[in-house]
């Protein structure tokens, strides 16, 4: 009974709210009706304060629900991504150990938004602490202190919103870590990692860029104007996510060592189809990971959507011609590679950059990759099992300091290199090597904790029969 009762006082606030709007759009057309009357008899007056202020409400209301709407789609592409994600490194693995690699990816949807909202959030975007090195996380602990239903801190929508678009980036960075890992580590040492990851070295690397902290710009100058004159510009986690991510999966790799019998021992993909599909399904949700950090539904958003699509598409034609080259043939896994590397380029400089830009910067980062993944990685030896390090490290720092290079004016805060700026570029370079330090340190710190806590290697008998079986007590095909 308690709930069918709060359930019709909703529906009577809901009818009341309809009333009031039907009742103002009747005011706003009979003011404009009777102006136009004037009007067409020949007579000229000012339009009346009233209907000014009623015609501006109207316009704010309709740009709040628009900007609303885009956000929650934004949102649903972004997680989508982390599917995606567990098919693209599903694929690449050895049949024996793909439900355990898709695992890590989907797990991560649910363990880091737990993570985000009894803490997380709180770190990357509360009032700065420390001299901006991390949020109060008491301030929105458990999401307190949220606004709910008015126009927020951080948009032209509610806050909780900007905490949920924010969480499903939470959750996929720590996700894109395992990837250089895949078909060896203990999912209980993944899962610790991935937490204490989580809250340690994204959280408060959210803050510095975007929450306020020693990076970002803010009305009080950050550390990073002080040092360098300007502050780093990162649209949708070309530090945050792609250099932090890559560069700790490179640490994980050489701390816990390469897979039995890598090199020598041949580790074929075990479907490409599924790694084919889920390269499409990043595609397709990379346009909320960079359209949605525009914040709205405005024009910033349509230029990050094409300058995500253009450098994507472009840089997965480059890697194809440099691979047929290179190799003498042109591979599915090559173009799905391509295609991510220019997404994880881009992301940095999305809404910064114009179309022209963005064509240069898959030209640029496509080669770049390719040489990470397939030649260095070799000639050095390490198992960057699904090059997490080769695609999303380097790409991400090339996206970096190509936004220092080609950041345009009137799009942003600074002039790119291209413009004239140099002191730009130069602080791209250095807020680069400050998330990468960070990320480093952090990331050996906490693998060596979990390392000497619980173990982070499986055993030689588990390596052997696969994450599947020895984990997860399944089979990813029963055929």
């Amino acid at each position: 009974m308690i709930f069918k009762s709060s359930h019709r006082t909703e529906l009577s606030l809901d009818r009341d709210e309809r009333s009031r709007f039907v009742s103002r759009l009747f005011k706003i057309s009979g003011f404009a009706l009777g102006f136009l009357g004037f009007a067409s008899l020949g007579f000229t007056q000012e339009v009346p304060e009233e209907v000014k202020k009623l015609i501006d409400e109207a316009k704010s209301e309709a740009q709040s629900s628009a900007d609303i709407a885009w956000m929650l789609a934004s949102c649903a592409l972004v997680l989508l991504m982390t599917p995606g994600l567990a098919l693209f490194y599903g694929g690449m693995v050895r049949s024996k150990n793909i439900l355990g690699t898709i695992m890590h990816s989907m797990f991560c949807m649910g363990l880091m938004s737990v993570v985000w909202v009894v803490v997380g959030y709180s770190i990357a975007f509360g009032d700065s602490k420390a001299g901006g090195l991390f949020g109060d996380p008491t301030q929105h602990f458990m999401l307190s202190g949220l606004e709910l239903d008015k126009t927020g801190k951080w948009g032209n929508y509610p806050d909780i919103i900007f905490m949920l678009f924010q969480m499903m980036f939470a959750i996929i960075t720590p996700a894109l870590i395992t990837g250089a890992f895949a078909e060896r580590v203990k999912f209980r040492s993944f899962c610790v990692f991935s937490v204490l990851w989580g809250i340690l070295i994204y959280a408060p690397l959210a803050h510095w860029v975007w929450g306020g902290g020693i990076l970002s710009h803010g009305d009080e100058k950050s550390w990073l104007q002080e040092f360098t004159g300007q502050a780093a510009h990162d649209f949708a986690g070309g530090n945050v996510v792609h250099i932090s991510s890559g560069f700790s999966a490179l640490i994980l790799v050489l701390l816990i060592g390469r897979r039995r019998g890598y090199p020598q021992t041949p580790m074929p993909p075990g479907n490409l189809v599924l790694t084919m599909l889920g390269a499409g399904l990043l595609w397709f949700g990379w346009f909320g990971f960079n359209g949605g950090s525009a914040f709205g539904s405005n024009g910033g958003a349509g230029l990050a959507f094409v300058n995500t699509h253009i450098a994507a598409a472009v840089a997965a034609v480059v890697w194809a011609i440099v691979e047929k080259i290179h190799h003498g043939k042109v591979s599915a896994l090559g173009f799905a590679s391509g295609l991510v590397a220019g997404l994880v380029c881009i992301t940095p400089a999305a809404g910064f950059v114009n179309p022209t830009d963005a064509i240069w910067m898959g030209i640029i980062v496509a080669p770049i990759c390719y040489a990470a993944v397939v030649i260095i990685k070799v000639k050095l030896g390490y198992d960057d099992s699904l090059d997490a390090f080769g695609i999303h490290g380097v790409g991400g720092m090339v996206g970096a300091l190509l936004t220092g290079v080609f950041l345009v004016k009137s799009l942003s805060l600074g002039n790119g290199a291209y413009e004239g700026g140099m002191a730009q570029l130069w602080t791209q370079f250095v807020s680069v090597v400050v998330t990468v330090a960070f990320a480093v340190i952090g990331t050996i710190i906490l693998v060596k904790l979990v390392d000497l806590t619980m173990g982070f290697r499986l055993s030689e008998d588990d390596e052997a029969s696969g994450l599947d079986v020895a984990v997860h007590g399944e089979v990813g095909y029963n055929i």
